[in-house]
């Protein structure tokens, strides 16, 4: 069995913890040995958050190294370009093209950079982008970008993993908001 590595990278406050919630959920539904990640970065903050997400046979660490992830989710795109160089070379990246501007941006002392999805594209990188923060607002829980993107992911997936999986996985991740994200999370899965 091969090991999957996936990334989720985001702004603290976009729910990176919950999305690894759902996925380490999913993987251990499946009885795969799981690692899940802490979060890392400034996530009260407003700054860069990583989560790392591995699953197979058999996982000793949760880290993933630069030219490891099979997948990035990002929930910003300039994220997503921040984390590229950890994708393997035939990797992907599901992102938002929403775009939440870093400190020095605000500041006068920098500017957000332009065309980011066009510049990954001509590195012939494969990205999945949708404004996962406009059909979390559709789904009615305009909170729930993040779930949004499980649902690409698990649509990207469903030759390896069922749709039911995950769905579980995220009743499991936290019960009290499920039938708030389900919406998102289909939504997610129809668009991917």
């Amino acid at each position: 069995m091969n090991t999957t590595n996936i990334m989720i990278v985001g702004v603290g406050g976009q729910g990176t913890l919950l999305a690894s919630r759902i996925l380490g959920n999913t993987a251990l539904r499946l009885n795969h040995d799981v690692k899940v990640s802490e979060v890392h970065g400034m996530s009260q903050r407003g700054g860069s958050v990583v989560t790392y997400v591995k699953y197979g046979e058999k996982i000793y660490s949760p880290v993933i190294c630069k030219g490891e992830a099979d997948i990035i989710i990002a929930f910003e795109q300039l994220e997503a370009l921040r984390w590229l160089p950890y994708l393997k070379k035939d990797g992907i990246i599901i992102t938002s093209t929403h775009k939440i501007n870093p400190a020095p941006v605000n500041a006068g002392a920098a500017e957000y950079p332009k065309d980011i999805i066009k510049i990954m594209i001509d590195m012939g990188i494969k990205v999945i982008d949708v404004d996962a923060f406009d059909l979390a607002r559709k789904s009615g829980n305009n909170k729930a970008s993040n779930v949004v993107l499980i649902g690409i992911l698990a649509k990207l997936m469903k030759d390896k993993i069922g749709k039911d999986v995950y769905i579980e996985a995220l009743r499991e991740a936290n019960p009290k908001i499920f039938e708030a994200n389900l919406p998102a999370f289909n939504i997610g899965y129809d668009v991917g």
